[in-house]
């Protein structure tokens, strides 16, 4: 078949549509002539539509009607269809949409047994970037080892050049990244940590920005209040585009296990970071990375939940409170080095 119609789905999160890139990649360069399109939700488009392997990136927003969905894919006519999700929703767009859907392995009760037992219980080893390849074993290809990939327009390029010279960072010094915020409490690391951090950081003659969503725009704003004159929040403040092209200037990024970690280093910035409550089992660790650090502590309590949590269960959160701030600044100054 010379000119398949191939269509990916995943509707989020940012993390794991970057981590899908690797699979994009390598299915145009197995089918350069291939329509390859991509169904995701619609705030999350802005992570694929300039890059160059697709065709069309299809976005959708939680309240479209399935039904209206279903019928533009139907009249599409994919050759092949790739379910990366796994969820209802998406099960629900494979009885809409016939044809040869593939999924990957979620390994859903894998991951519980690790949370209950601490015991390892997946078949494979694999991060999830390679697990997605299971969903297009009929395309007959491999992963080529490469990270994932962030394409940025030049507006974006543009807007956060314009951003980082009003807030007169990025200019004759050096900056560094910091992602403080976290979908859940227990992957956070203590507030007063950053503010240490940063200040040596800072006090090396580098500038620090803080960068995330608007959920992390007051914890990032405080701590950069705290911490130094030289530090500036971002958190809430650019789009997508806009806070990868932030990354991609900065010297490196330290962050939790949040999207950060896999924007960073899907443009190919150095990154530091500080895994709590989830492990790498999971497979979300910095994927193929230019250069990357991951600290961690081996406690028996790890993990203690899939996803981190609203607090510690046994209320002492070592996992993130034994990963000092010295610790910290010295994978940074290695990861430069």
């Amino acid at each position: 078949m010379l000119s398949p119609g191939i269509l990916v789905v995943r509707f989020g999160s940012i993390g794991d549509i970057l981590l899908a890139t690797p699979l994009l990649r390598v299915i145009r360069q197995r089918y350069p002539h291939a329509r390859l399109n991509v169904l995701t939700q619609r705030k999350y488009v802005p992570l694929v539509a300039d890059s160059p392997h697709l065709d069309e990136v299809i976005g959708v927003a939680p309240k479209d009607p399935m039904l209206a969905l279903g019928r533009r894919l139907r009249h599409a006519r994919y050759t092949f269809l790739l379910d990366l999700e796994g969820t209802t929703r998406s099960r629900l767009l494979r009885m809409l949409v016939p044809g040869r859907w593939r999924t990957a392995p979620q390994y859903r009760l894998a991951k519980e047994l690790l949370v209950r037992t601490k015991e390892n219980h997946y078949p494979e080893d694999a991060p999830v970037a390679e697990r997605f390849f299971d969903a297009a074993r009929d395309l007959e290809i491999e992963p080529d080892g490469g990270p994932p990939e962030f394409f940025l327009n030049p507006e974006a390029e543009q807007h956060a050049a314009a951003w980082l010279e009003r807030a007169q960072l990025g200019g004759q010094r050096p900056f560094v990244a910091f992602a403080p915020g976290a979908s859940k409490a227990t992957k956070r690391w203590p507030l007063d940590y950053w503010v240490t951090l940063i200040k040596r950081v800072v006090n090396t003659g580098a500038d620090a920005v803080m960068v995330g969503g608007a959920p992390d725009g007051a914890l990032a704003t405080e701590i950069a209040a705290r911490s130094s004159k030289r530090a500036v929040s971002a958190a809430g403040v650019l789009g997508l585009q806009a806070t990868g092209a932030v990354l991609r200037r900065a010297a490196a990024v330290v962050t939790g296990h949040t999207a950060a970690m896999h924007m960073a280093t899907a443009v190919s910035t150095p990154v530091v970071a500080l895994a709590g409550p989830t492990v790498r089992e999971f497979g979300y660790y910095p994927y193929n990375a230019v250069r990357a650090t991951v600290l961690e502590r081996d406690l028996p309590c790890r993990p203690c939940a899939r996803d981190g949590g609203p607090e510690c269960p046994l209320q002492h959160h070592f996992c993130m409170r034994e990963i000092t701030p010295d610790a910290a600044f010295a994978a940074l100054a290695r990861t430069l080095a």
